[in-house]
This record gives structure tokens, C-alpha cells and sequence, in this order.
């Protein structure tokens, strides 16, 4: 496994199908949920790719403070299907972590998460910071994570 960083005017084509192509795989069709992926923040994102012999197995979205919150941001968390159940997302929690502080200086960071998955969040430090709300028909919390 090896992880590649890139800003959207660097992704290949290639990388840009393989990201769009998980992103719609898990959160469109696994989830049930069309929506509107392409929100124009991927082009201000930094990339993170978690791949394994050319094939993307984790992905998610770093954005700079000022693009979604006053705060940096992880989005777009995604672990292909095929990597459940073996620590895939864990491991991909601590690298966009570890990324935000390289690329942005702060260790403070504001997501948007799924509701089922606060417990998996607050084991990286992140509280919640708001009341649920629906997303795309799926419950949502805003949660917070900040320099210990």
C-alpha cells in the first residue's frame, strides 16, 4: 500500500476515473443516495490515494481552510468495498490527518460525517459539534477536532 498526494490539476486522468469510480461505487450505488458529487470543491482539494498494485483502495478529499469551514477539512472518506473489515479506514483516517498538518499547519479540522460513523471519528479526536441534520436523506453531524 502506498499513499499519493496530489492537487486536482496533477490528478491524471486515469486517477481522476479511479476516484470519481469509488465515490460513485459507495456512496451513490452502496448507499442508495444519488447526489451531487461533483461540487466544484475537488478543484481546490487536495487528493489523498491510498493504492495497492494500481488500484485505488482508500480515498479522501483535503480542503484548506476557507473552502467548507473557517477550519481544514477531510471529505469524501472512502475505503473500497473489497478492504472492509481490515483497518483500510483507520489507516486512511491517520494518513489525511497526518496530511493536514503537513500541507496546512493545524490540527484543527471540521467534517461533515454520517451519523453511523461518529463513533469511528471520535476514535481520531473528533467531538460533535452540532445538532443531526439530513443530507441527501442520510443523517449527518458536523464534528470537531482540535489540537490536544
Amino acid at each position: 500500500m502506498h499513499w499519493i498526494l496530489k492537487p486536482f490539476i496533477e490528478l491524471t486522468p486515469e486517477e481522476l476515473y479511479s476516484i470519481l469510480q469509488l465515490r460513485n461505487e459507495v456512496f451513490v450505488v452502496e448507499q442508495n443516495c444519488p447526489y451531487q458529487d461533483c461540487d466544484n470543491k475537488d478543484l481546490y482539494a487536495w487528493h489523498l490515494m491510498g493504492k495497492k498494485e494500481d488500484k485505488l483502495l482508500a480515498y479522501s478529499r483535503l480542503l484548506a481552510p476557507g473552502i467548507s469551514y473557517s477550519e481544514s477539512s477531510i471529505g469524501r472518506v472512502v475505503s473500497s468495498p473489497a478492504t472492509r473489515k481490515t483497518g483500510m479506514g483507520k489507516k486512511l483516517m491517520h494518513e489525511s490527518i497526518q496530511q493536514i498538518r503537513n500541507l496546512f499547519q493545524t490540527d484543527t479540522i471540521r467534517i461533515g460525517a454520517q451519523l453511523y460513523l461518529k463513533a469511528f471519528y471520535e476514535s481520531f479526536g473528533f467531538v460533535q459539534d452540532g445538532d443531526i441534520y439530513l443530507e441527501d436523506n442520510i443523517p449527518h453531524i458536523i464534528m470537531l477536532r482540535k489540537p490536544n
